[in-house]
């Protein structure tokens, strides 16, 4: 797959060839809904001649340096692979030259992340792993099941395969518990992940197994069937929908906007759902699956699905963060949990109970006063829904409210005369059948983990670099790339993370490269929702469904190196709640060394690891390392690389 990061331009059709649908199967042909992509005249089968636009006509065409996406266009992309089925994403690096020609906003060096792909270090997208205008980064992503060096060896359980385009599976190594389902890439950028993917690197990605293969009628006792469609092998989209809401600002012109002095959290007043405001969207009166992602900066969400009468829709949640869950829960108020940034939620809803004509919204209720984090309870739904709850603009400003609750999108009921082949989520819940069995920790390895704990707050933060963390109770510290936090042995085991944080704020932190088992949240069995699932974004804070501290049960497998753990309020982590993890050879005792792009090539310098990088909490070890003086005050040679560039000086 290959793609350029690039200043806003009308699409010129580049992909239509590359649509696995062809404009030609399914609701993507002709008389099908999805047929023309811009609901507009001209655009059948083709997005040539879209611009880069917010709201069709009521809005300015995006100028080059205010949007820097996937090819500089939209609509934006979704890329679909394969389990078994490595993938080469080369990503060229087409932004100016000069980093002062970005609108006031967003970097033009890159490093980008596949969350939460089990992937090689070197192609995690390490925020220190950057590359500039004019050069491109292969990020090699193998797509195997996590577990292959251990279990399943020879391939031979199907549950653990890829669809091979003709009905049939191709076996491949790995745990088939470790199904994964939707992901997507972003921005890694030091200081300016923020910025970078507020203006547009960020984009889904769909795995597709022999377990969701995304074909309906497809019934072979593996294929769970999730709404979807027939008319190809794998893959179809046809009832199977990416959404991505965040929230944006504009300036007076109409171009996008972005406060970089905004450390606590950078809030917009706009909802956008896969880069549009207040979108609407013709679904069928039957099944669909939607993949939720929350790609905001620092905004939290909470979803109320209801119809225009006020009633609510009901739903069931099959997935959370990409995984697919033991079993559907079922939500009848219509609402969804709290959804942090990066959290990806999987629904599914039965529109065949709804008369064509029938209009459907989704309403957020979370309202945010400030960055830091959400209130600590939703506005009632029935606030919104009767107007009692509306911000007003007073002397120029919002007043009376979060501007960005309410309603931001539109699904309206049209005939469906198919036949719906999907499964019945209904079927899956608790005490019935089995969606996807879950990796099992005994009660053996929980006992002989090794613990890390890791608090997140403002300990000896300073006013440019606010955020930190402390890791087995060390002081608390800023992101320096070159400094060890934690190091995993690789193979070794389970480890248990315990993740704190204390009153006023609230942190989506995220685990780079495995994902968790939630063992406790504040001491307490988690929600179903996460009891059923593993996860990759772990909420921590007093905000509805979250908790102070959460308790995490991980292992680290197939691939060593550098890795990342950070808060995913993307503000607070490129000031500086960032923190990075090597996994290590077992009995190895030299720190990976640190990278150093420049231009020219890259070069590296030695790192340096906290006293309990291996060990975990030591406290004999603590008490040592608090008496000596900070280790980064060693010099670790110079960086050639221009400080215009990294303004953080290493």
């Amino acid at each position: 797959f290959q793609t350029a990061q690039a200043g806003a331009r009308t699409n010129g059709g580049l992909r239509d060839s590359k649509q696995s649908h062809g404009y030609a199967n399914g609701e993507f042909a002709p008389g099908g809904l999805y047929y023309n992509t811009a609901g507009a005249l001209g655009f059948d089968g083709t997005t040539a001649g879209i611009d880069v636009n917010f709201a069709g006509g009521f809005m300015p065409v995006q100028e080059s340096n205010s949007l820097f996406t996937f090819d500089g266009t939209l609509p934006p992309k979704l890329l679909k692979v394969r389990y078994g089925e490595t993938t080469l994403m080369r990503h060229y690096n087409a932004l100016p030259i000069d980093p002062s020609a970005n609108n006031g906003f967003g970097l033009h060096t890159l490093s980008t992340h596949e969350h939460n792909g089990h992937n090689p270090a070197e192609s995690d997208g390490y925020t220190q792993s950057f590359f500039f205008p004019g050069q491109y980064f292969d990020y090699r992503w193998p797509i195997q099941l996590a577990g292959y060096d251990s279990i399943n060896r020879d391939a031979t359980d199907p549950r653990a395969g890829r669809p091979d385009g003709n009905g049939g599976i191709i076996n491949i190594p790995g745990d088939y518990r470790e199904t994964m389902s939707s992901h997507w890439f972003h921005d890694h950028m030091l200081d300016f992940t923020a910025q970078n993917v507020y203006k547009g690197n960020a984009a889904m990605m769909n795995y597709y197994s022999s377990i969701d293969r995304a074909n309906e009628a497809l019934n072979d006792g593996i294929n769970l069937r999730f709404p979807s469609g027939s008319a190809l092998d794998w893959g179809n989209r046809d009832y199977d929908v990416n959404l991505v809401f965040a929230d944006k600002a504009w300036d007076s012109s109409g171009q996008l906007f972005f406060n970089i002095f905004n450390t606590d959290g950078f809030l917009g007043d706009r909802i956008l759902t896969n880069w549009l405001y207040k979108p609407y969207m013709e679904v069928r009166a039957r099944k669909y699956r939607f993949r939720l992602l929350n790609g905001s900066v620092s905004r939290y969400f909470k979803i109320a699905i209801v119809t225009e009468n006020n009633e609510p829709v009901p739903f069931y949640m099959i997935s959370n963060d990409g995984n697919i869950m033991e079993h559907s829960v079922f939500f009848p108020n219509g609402e969804l949990p709290t959804q942090a940034i990066a959290e990806r939620y999987e629904i599914v809803i039965d529109f065949s109970g709804y008369a064509p004509g029938t209009k459907i919204y989704l309403v957020n209720l979370m309202e945010h006063k400030n960055g830091r984090g959400p209130e600590d309870a939703p506005v009632p739904l029935a606030s919104v829904l009767s107007g009692a709850y509306k911000p007003v603009v007073v002397g120029g400003a919002w007043s009376g409210g979060d501007p960005a609750v309410g309603k931001f999108m539109e699904l309206r009921v049209v005939a469906y005369d198919g036949i719906d082949q999907s499964m019945n989520p209904a079927d899956y819940v608790q005490g019935k059948q089995v969606m996807l069995e879950q990796p099992i920790f005994t009660a053996e390895e929980l006992a002989n983990a090794t613990h890390r704990t890791f608090e997140f707050g403002r300990s000896s933060g300073t006013d440019e670099q606010p955020w930190t963390i402390k890791t087995d109770g060390n002081s608390g510290l800023n992101m320096d790339p070159r400094q060890l936090a934690a190091a995993p042995e690789l193979g070794g085991g389970v480890e248990i993370w315990h993740l704190k944080t204390g009153g006023g704020w609230s942190h989506p932190i995220h685990i780079h490269f495995e994902e968790g088992k939630i063992l406790s949240r504040d001491g307490k069995a988690p929600p179903e929702w996460e009891q059923f699932a593993r996860k990759d974004v772990y909420r921590i804070g007093s905000e509805a469904d979250s908790s102070r501290t959460i308790d995490i049960a991980l292992r680290f497998r197939e691939f060593g190196g550098t890795y990342m753990e950070h808060c995913h309020n993307t503000q607070h982590e490129d000031t500086s709640m960032l923190l990075r993890y090597d996994v290590e050879n077992p009995g190895q005792m030299v720190l990976l060394p640190t990278p150093m792009p420049t231009w020219d090539g890259v070069t590296y310098v030695e790192s340096v690891g906290l006293p309990t990088i291996r060990s975990g909490s030591d406290d004999s070890m603590l008490e040592l390392f608090n008496q000596v003086t900070d280790p980064l005050t060693t010099d670790l040679g110079t960086t050639p690389a221009a400080p215009s560039i990294t303004p953080n000086t290493l």
